[in-house]
């Protein structure tokens, strides 16, 4: 059963229009072997959420792969969050999407987990990089809101002028959201369609995502709504190991700086934040280096 995708979906008879994701396997390896306090698995998880759920988005819009980028930087005991979305196309014009994230974190009381308190004053920036056109677009809005949900609609509410209900869970083994957006004309369509769906959705949890497909959510969450659903987004965790890239930058640096280095330290060792990857070179790594 997958239980890592997108899922995007329409309301046929209301003028509104929503996003499912839920993760499991590639949620915990992109957190495995971090050791992140439970508020910090919570507010990347739903940054994770979120970059879905703009990827699926945007891969839909423009046809064509691109990436996005969720940045959260703040004054409190979170001063940075990030977690990115690359969509991805294969032969038979299928998709899919990878994800990665990290979190950068001072001690923080244990007893409030608020996004406002973690973070304190800061900005979102999300950064949107076009795979058609080449070009990059970022917006960045001021941390507004109790919860990254909150923060997150407002956001919503300044780039897309939509009227938005979001809704987000994260633990140790999953992460899912749900996002509705009522489009221009769904009260002409259906005066109480909007506030009928919201109820419904609600009345999500996070325990109902897991070990179900999506359509088979969605219709149990909607049981009286006619639904038209797309093609499933798949999604992966991707951070390889790429020593050969470290070896590239080392070489730029140059055998006498790199050798200065080794001499101070007797040891080269350069640690990748984002990916949780640690690369060490010895002396005979270097020899083999500018060998």
């Amino acid at each position: 059963m997958d239980t890592d995708y997108v899922q995007r979906f329409l309301f046929e008879n209301l003028e509104v229009r929503g996003r499912l994701v839920c993760l499991t396997g590639a949620w915990q390896r992109m957190t495995e072997g971090r050791g992140y306090p439970a508020p910090i698995v919570e507010l990347l998880g739903h940054a994770t959420a979120l970059a879905a759920i703009l990827g699926a988005n945007q891969k839909y819009v423009s046809g064509s792969a691109g990436r996005i980028t969720l940045q959260v930087q703040g004054s409190g005991p979170v001063q940075l969050l990030v977690a990115d979305c690359a969509a991805v196309l294969v032969a038979d014009c299928a998709s899919g999407m990878k994800i990665r994230g990290m979190a950068k974190h001072a001690p923080m009381l244990p007893d409030d987990a608020r996004a406002s308190r973690l973070f304190g004053d800061g900005r979102l920036a999300v950064t949107l990089e076009d795979g058609a056109s080449g070009r990059t677009y970022q917006s960045i809005v001021p941390l507004e809101g109790e919860s990254l949900a909150a923060i997150f609609k407002h956001y919503l509410a300044q780039s897309e002028q939509l009227t938005s209900f979001l809704r987000l869970f994260a633990s140790g083994g999953a992460v899912c959201g749900l996002l509705l957006e009522k489009l221009p004309g769904a009260d002409a369509r259906d005066a109480d369609g909007w506030n009928r769906v919201m109820h419904l959705a609600s009345t999500l949890e996070l325990q109902e995502t897991v070990d179900t497909q999506p359509y088979d959510l969605l219709v149990r969450l909607f049981p009286e709504e006619l639904l038209r659903v797309f093609r499933i987004d798949p999604v992966e965790y991707h951070c390889p190991f790429d020593v050969h890239n470290v070896e590239r930058v080392l070489r730029g640096l140059g055998r006498d700086e790199v050798e200065s280095i080794l001499a101070e330290k007797g040891a080269i060792v350069i640690k990748n934040e984002m990916c949780n990857h640690e690369y060490r070179f010895d002396r005979a790594a270097v020899e083999t280096l500018f060998a």
